[in-house]
């Protein structure tokens, strides 16, 4: 079981997680370290490392950037300490989150001809339908059928959303959390191109360890990004529920960060 898991949502964005219940599952799930890295939101504490009942908190962020290549990829900041440009940059995003997730509640209503009974606020993102979608006892989609025929990339009910540049969200991130990484980057339609934005400086990490869908994913790629550009490793579950710990940091990974 990885000592730290630095990839987990809570109900700040679209995970099921509530915040003071976070050291209760991490110790259930014999996890020492949580890094909260919601969608494109900070959390609401301004401490950059906390400790609650035995379990360290890294306050940390996802933020989704568009990089030159017009990729859509994700950056994690760990140990935010907000500033006014980070604070104002995430407050723009979370407003045009609202005005897609109603355009995408509009159009699966109208489409399967139902109310969906949800209300889109801060945080809201499109695991918040795909779970409406799987409660309506009214339709034959579940979760996974959700994105795969309804919300997901080219899907019809799918809307882009406008997300900032990747220089000025690395700046953003940079001044204001003690570490950036590159999130999943086997993720990416091209991950060559992905791996290529660690050449820059102020990206000093990235994610090595995740649960990708293939067991035997070749990460190969990335461990040659690490060694070129001399990159930390973080790593962790991507956690959406409650199950902590599926990908995580050992912890001599993890004291390597020097977050505290």
């Amino acid at each position: 079981m990885p000592y730290a898991d630095l990839h987990v949502h809570t109900t700040r964005s679209d995970g099921s997680l509530e915040f003071d219940e976070v050291p209760n599952v991490a110790q259930q799930n014999d996890v020492a370290v949580v890094a909260l890295t919601d969608h494109d939101r900070l959390q609401p504490v301004d401490e950059p490392v906390l400790e609650r009942d035995g379990v360290t908190i890294v306050n940390g962020v996802e933020l989704r950037v568009e990089t030159p290549n017009g990729e859509r990829v994700d950056l994690l900041g760990y140990g935010v300490e907000p500033t006014a440009e980070l604070e104002g940059l995430v407050e723009r995003i979370q407003r045009d989150r609202i005005e897609r997730g109603q355009a995408i509640v509009d159009c699966v209503e109208s489409r399967l001809g139902i109310d969906l009974g949800v209300t889109v606020d801060d945080g809201f993102g499109r695991p918040h339908v795909a779970r409406a979608i799987d409660a309506h006892p009214g339709v034959d989609y579940d979760y996974e059928d959700a994105f795969d025929q309804l919300i997901g990339y080219g899907d019809p009910c799918f809307v882009a959303r406008e997300v900032p540049a990747f220089e000025r969200g690395l700046a953003a991130l940079s001044a204001a959390c003690r570490l950036v990484s590159l999130a999943h980057p086997l993720r990416y339609r091209d991950t060559d191109a992905a791996l290529g934005l660690t050449a820059d400086p102020d990206l000093e990490a990235v994610e090595l360890h995740y649960p990708y869908d293939r067991p035997d994913v070749d990460r190969s790629a990335v461990e040659r990004a690490v060694d070129r550009h001399d990159l930390l490793v973080t790593g962790g579950s991507d956690a959406h529920e409650h199950d902590l710990g599926v990908a995580g940091l050992s912890r001599r990974e993890y004291e390597r960060l020097d977050l505290s």
